[in-house]
């Protein structure tokens, strides 16, 4: 993609207004703790200190809007009590200028390297550093700055006191993660009936795991509706695939098919039904039509062997889904024996914090996405602030403050946040303008005009860039109004030190860049490693039967969801990104992950087969296992190294497979035989659509 291309894009990104579900009770929620905290200051310290604590709890109420599994009131702490040190410590130092660069380069450093930690705390962070950059300015003595300090404390604790005692869908990110899944599971069989090999996106059922790991506090607490389903989901998906795969089911077309068809209509309508009663917390509602074909007793008349057991394994779990999603505490209670559930465990805040730095020490690497970003950041945060120190207009630190809010680790977001931070600003700065020179307005009436375009942002932040900015820059002119500051004093050095500040993010994003696509390879190689210890672990059970508890299989299957969510972000950045490609072609990357979405396909089915603990053990199910295991990661290396992977030595274990088959095999042997054949036949699809890009980009692939 040329770079004049790529800017309108990102232009085009950073000016959408989306059309988002709204929270409305969230942003009076935030814009109340707000509001206490405002007047309480104003009565207690004065104009000034409550400008500070304003600015506590606006990024504290912002921080309990991140979509995070953790218990949100925590988040409100962190992020108070983080912005009140960085305003104390930025204060100590910011009237020597070198020291509070110095400071400022490794603050903001630090801040580029939490996204490696997640948004959330990649958010909280940047944030904290921007705000910090405004609030240094506002105390007059050391005294103050404390004072200043432990109001963004307790403004941080007025927001988290707020979460606990009005809480709004305790549960809702959780519900709504199960119910996704659920969805994703619905729509999954409806596009079966059409097309029997229709790919699935895992990324809800990844969600949804995420959402299942709970502190203690939590588990106590966590709805019964919530207990059990997303592992029903989990092994639906692999049971809805078999029976629709024409390669282990019934013919695409004829009296079966039709049948299959039917089943699938059914499930799709009853687990649509079940994600509604768990997203919203109703009773559960069946469509009647979708119960009466999932019970018609013709089914074992025209479903025969496999098929009907698959079928029937569908009917049973969907009957698990159904009394997970319509339980009660009290039913919970009594089915589990009156002792609390099992469930995967988070550890709390406290116990997180090694966890996080090992993250981080692990990114203190050359190379590294998180390290390239914190150290561009770091830079033009820096220059910025001296830009802003030289430059004539006064309150310099609008340039860094906006670079710092701007900036994220990949090019896309970085250039579509500047185009509409900038351009909401314009809008917000205007408004705010129109309304102030309207009369003179006492702090009371600034803190009032503040908490509204607060509430304002609180309420439209989903729906796009320009429109979250334009209520921010309407907030800040409201606030430091309130300060003492006129409007003439901070409309025109705003608008121009923000361009500034966005005109360095994109400059610094076009010398020391990060791009993705250089790295395709090594992702791609990342996925084919792991989707290969999946199907050689499913493969192996044939060899090994163990039942359908196999702990190995469903850690190789978490590893290659992530290996492929990873390859996907990989791509999408580098759809975006301004250079041509130095890893893979579109072509190219679009054939090799058909093929290894494949190859994932046919483990799935193969897993939804597994034999049972005691069946009859297939000996070449082992061999060819450890062979694909090796290939895969032999294969990995060459698609780093830009060489054509071969699949020779697979090929000659399954030749032999076919040789020992000759004296006939059981059906758990013919299907394993015929998974791998299929497992071969999509790695040597991987080989082809890689090889234009090998013979083009490295010559000949032999002659290495």
């Amino acid at each position: 993609m040329s770079w004049v291309r790529a800017l309108k894009e990102a232009a085009r990104s950073g000016l959408r207004i989306e059309r988002k579900r709204l929270d409305p009770l969230l942003a009076v929620r935030g814009a109340t703790g707000l509001a206490l905290v405002i007047a309480a200051s104003l009565w207690l310290f004065g104009p000034v200190v409550a400008a500070s604590s304003a600015f506590g709890a606006f990024q504290a109420a912002i921080a309990t809007f991140q979509r995070s599994w953790r218990p949100r009131p925590e988040l409100a702490l962190v992020s108070g009590t983080s912005l009140a040190v960085s305003t104390f410590v930025g204060y100590l130092t910011v009237s020597r200028l070198p020291l509070f660069l110095v400071l400022l380069a490794v603050w903001t450093f630090l801040a580029g390297l939490f996204w490696a930690a997640g948004p959330t705390a990649g958010l909280i962070a940047s944030s904290n550093v921007a705000i910090m950059l405004v609030t240094v300015t506002l105390p007059a003595s050391v005294a103050q700055a404390a004072e200043h300090a432990a109001m963004m404390i307790v403004g941080g604790l007025v927001q988290a006191a707020l979460v606990m005692l009005f809480p709004v869908r305790p549960w809702g990110a959780h519900r709504d993660a199960l119910a996704d899944a659920l969805a994703a599971e619905a729509d999954y069989a409806r596009r079966l009936r059409d097309d029997p090999v229709a790919p699935f996106d895992p990324l809800p059922l990844m969600e949804a795991r995420d959402a299942a790991a709970l502190t203690p506090r939590q588990a106590r607490r966590r709805p019964a509706q919530l207990h059990g389903t997303r592992g029903l989901a989990e092994r639906l998906r692999p049971v809805l695939a078999s029976l629709a795969d024409p390669a282990v089911g019934v013919p695409r077309e004829g009296r079966a098919r039709e049948r299959v068809r039917e089943l699938l209509g059914a499930a799709a309508d009853i687990l649509e039904a079940a994600a509604g009663a768990i997203r919203h917390g109703t009773p559960l509602d069946l469509p009647a039509h979708a119960v009466a074909a999932l019970r018609t007793p013709d089914t074992e008349a025209i479903l025969t062997g496999p098929v009907y057991r698959t079928s029937e394994r569908l009917r049973t779990l969907l009957q698990d889904v159904l009394e997970t999603a319509g339980a009660t505490r009290q039913e919970e209670t009594a089915v589990a024996g009156g002792s609390p559930p099992r469930y995967r465990e988070r550890p709390n805040l406290l116990r997180m914090i090694p966890a996080v730095l090992r993250t981080l020490r692990a990114e203190l690497r050359p190379g590294s996405p998180a390290a390239r970003h914190a150290a561009r950041v770091a830079v033009v945060a820096a220059v910025g602030y001296l830009l802003g120190d030289v430059l004539p207009f006064g309150h310099g630190y609008w340039a860094p403050l906006a670079a710092v809010m701007i900036m994220r680790p990949d090019f896309s977001q970085t250039y579509s946040r500047a185009v509409g931070r900038f351009c909401g600003t314009l809008v917000g700065v205007a408004l705010a303008t129109g309304v102030v020179r309207l009369g003179p307005a006492d702090p009371v009436q600034s803190g009032a005009l503040a908490v509204l375009a607060a509430a304002l942002m609180y309420t439209v932040r989903r729906t796009g860039q320009i429109a979250a900015q334009a209520c921010i820059a309407a907030y800040v002119v409201f606030l430091l109004g309130m300060a003492g500051e006129q409007w003439t004093q901070t409309v025109p050095e705003r608008v121009l030190l923000t361009l500034l500040g966005g005109v360095l993010a994109m400059l610094a994003y076009a010398v020391y860049p990060a791009w993705e696509t250089p790295r395709l390879r090594g992702r791609l190689a990342d996925w084919l490693t792991a989707q290969g210890r999946y199907a050689a672990a499913v493969i192996g059970h044939y060899a090994e039967p163990v039942g359908k508890n196999a702990p190995d299989v469903r850690e190789a299957i978490l590893r290659a969801r992530t290996a492929r969510a990873a390859w996907h972000t990989a791509v999408d950045r580098a759809r975006s990104e301004p250079v041509r490609h130095r890893g893979l072609s579109r072509a190219a990357a679009d054939g090799a992950e058909e093929a290894l979405a494949e190859t994932g396909r046919v483990a799935m089915l193969l897993e939804a087969h597994l034999p049972e603990r005691g069946a009859a053990p297939v000996p070449a199910a082992a061999r060819f296992a450890d062979a694909l295991r090796s290939a895969t990661e032999q294969g990995a290396k060459a698609v780093r190294e830009r060489r054509r992977p071969s699949w020779d030595a697979l090929r000659e274990v399954l030749q032999v497979w076919d040789a020992e088959r000759a004296e006939g095999d059981d059906a758990c042997g013919a299907l394993a035989h015929q998974g791998a054949g299929l497992v071969l036949a999509a790695l040597e699809g991987l080989s082809e659509a890689l090889e234009p890009d090998g013979s083009r980009n490295s010559g000949d692939a032999t002659a290495r």
